[in-house]
């Protein structure tokens, strides 16, 4: 397989009047099509930076993210802006949901920023709140449906894009083991069935277990990569 994303000598400092914390220090990292990757560590490591490094959300104090050959952040800011939308999806430990629409119209949003028209975004969103299993809570608003359920949705919406790679930070963090479950098994699906590459931030050790991929990430530095399970 190729590589979709490659991360080179990626820092990030943060500075606080006279204070410099160092978050990532010269991390290097390259991501295959079809990879399912989860970056685990302690609190505070570096993650969740790193994860949104890649994901072209915070730009690195320096290095380079490579995105099939392209630096994503030698674009401006409202050229990356257009990258994120066609390229990226992006799943939160809080769905982030709208609450004035339905979780059909939710699900539409992205395609139709994208320039698909309302007719065919609708289409294509029913498709995908199908396949996850939410076919019959099409018109329900976030606040009618259980914590699972707008996790799925929240799903449904980063993938509707057809988008190369989802970032996922948490995405299980706030959802019983029940629910949590479900939510896991969609990941490994989609993954399995369509290709999909995730990179996903969790401490949840039953998630880690299905990764390509489990990188261990500590004091900003990237310690071990291990082969997961995928179970």
């Amino acid at each position: 397989m190729s590589n979709i994303l490659v991360a080179r000598d990626i820092m990030k400092t943060f500075v606080t009047g006279n204070n410099r914390l160092n978050v990532l220090k010269n991390v290097n990292i390259e991501i295959q099509k079809g990879e399912l990757i989860m970056l685990i560590g302690p609190s505070g490591a570096g993650k969740s930076t790193f994860l949104s490094i890649l994901g072209g959300l915070s730009r690195p104090t320096q290095g380079k993210v490579l995105l099939n050959t392209q630096d994503i952040y030698g674009l401006n800011d409202n050229s990356l802006a257009g990258l994120r939308n066609r390229k990226f999806g992006f799943v939160f430990q809080f769905h982030h949901l709208l609450h004035e629409f339905s979780a059909l119209e939710n699900v539409m949003l992205p395609v139709m920023m994208a320039g698909t028209g309302k007719k065919d975004a609708a289409e294509k969103a029913k498709k995908i709140l199908i396949t996850i299993g939410l076919g019959s809570r099409l018109s329900h608003r976030p606040y009618e449906l259980s914590g699972g359920e707008q996790q799925r949705v929240a799903i449904a919406r980063a993938l509707i894009n057809e988008p190369d790679i989802i970032f996922a930070d948490e995405p299980t963090g706030n959802l019983d083991k029940q629910n949590a479950e479900i939510i896991h098994r969609i990941i490994l699906d989609f993954n399995k069935s369509f290709g999909q590459t995730f990179v996903i931030v969790t401490h949840n050790e039953h998630l880690t277990s299905y990764g390509n991929r489990v990188v261990y990430i500590d004091d900003g530095n990237i310690k071990t990569i291990k082969k997961g399970s995928q179970a």
